[in-house]
């Protein structure tokens, strides 16, 4: 008798067991669409937030509509083939850039102060070549 009690109760087990599994890996799959659609929102916010910025929004005017301030001249630079030739200056993400901390004035100028303060060594003087001939010769001019 105790032994199909046990073989009864590691069936009904057995089966919730699979029923866990099967129901841990489809949270996992959830998760993980979960995880790419919160992806997909994150790059189309990037993107909406680039196009708040006016100089991404005149970029993308001139090159994708040819557009041009008034009074600007536009002109377009072929290479050997004919195509126009791209441009390659681009803007940058602007979640992508570190700020810069603007360095104080004084920085530069404490740093020239050390350095005059350290003049270079004394040492062999630089060559200076003149007409050709090393350290300051000056050759004969046979024309003359």
């Amino acid at each position: 008798m105790l032994v199909l009690v046990v073989a009864v109760l590691a069936v009904s087990y057995a089966s919730s067991l699979r029923a866990y599994l099967d129901q841990r890996s489809h949270l996992q799959d959830l998760q993980a669409k979960i995880a790419d659609r919160q992806a997909a929102i994150d790059d189309l916010e990037r993107e909406k937030r680039r196009w708040e910025d006016p100089a991404y929004v005149e970029r993308e005017a001139r090159e994708r509509l040819g557009y041009v301030k008034p009074g600007e001249i536009p002109y377009i630079v072929l290479d050997e083939d004919g195509e126009p030739v791209e441009p390659q200056s681009t803007l940058g993400d602007p979640d992508r850039s570190v700020p810069q901390t603007p360095e104080a004035w004084w920085t530069g100028a404490w740093g020239s102060v050390e350095a005059a303060g350290h003049p270079p060594r004394n040492g062999a003087p630089p060559s200076a070549e003149i007409d050709g001939s090393p350290d300051g010769e000056q050759k004969e001019n046979p024309q003359q």
